[in-house]
């Protein structure tokens, strides 16, 4: 009896969590059209910003979601299994790596995914405010220096080839 009492209390736990993660982001409707202003993009930077968050998760589509995401400084390098990405920066900077390897790679919560201190081999450039960046399922990625970014990101679950 206790353990199925200790097997409830942490599925209980595990769904709160899971769900902390998108917690607030409204559901993608199937039968209309979703407009996020000028002004609510910039009222969520500002937002993950003051709250020191790296991702505000504006709309959750499942197999998809939209975000908005504010780096100061260096982000983990990352490879997703899954998931291809869609970047629109919308203010700041940054040097963009992907492409290479991932160095002293850890497994992710995903199939495939990676994250490590960085990476090795790959292509860096700068990416500004406008720029649009496409990352495709598998790449090596991050942010290897910014003072600050804040970009649109969309994400979309890879498909299984038919």
């Amino acid at each position: 009896m206790k353990l199925l009492i200790c097997l409830g209390i942490s599925l209980s736990l595990l769904s709160t969590a899971l769900s902390a993660q998108t917690a607030g982001a409204p559901l993608a409707p199937t039968d209309r059209a979703v407009d996020f202003s000028l002004a609510e993009m910039e009222q969520a930077a500002r937002y993950l910003a003051e709250q020191d968050i790296a991702t505000r998760r504006l709309l959750e589509g499942g197999v998809f979601s939209v975000n908005v995401r504010h780096l100061e400084g260096a982000e983990t390098a990352l490879q997703h299994g899954r998931i291809t990405e869609v970047w629109v920066v919308q203010s700041g900077s940054g040097i963009l790596a992907t492409g290479g390897t991932i160095i002293n790679p850890v497994a992710g919560a995903g199939p495939g995914d990676l994250s490590g201190s960085g990476i090795e081999g790959g292509v860096e450039r700068e990416i500004k405010e406008g720029d649009l960046v496409f990352i495709p399922t598998g790449l090596p990625h991050g942010i290897k220096q910014s003072d600050s970014i804040t970009y649109l990101n969309i994400r979309f679950e890879a498909r299984d080839p038919d």
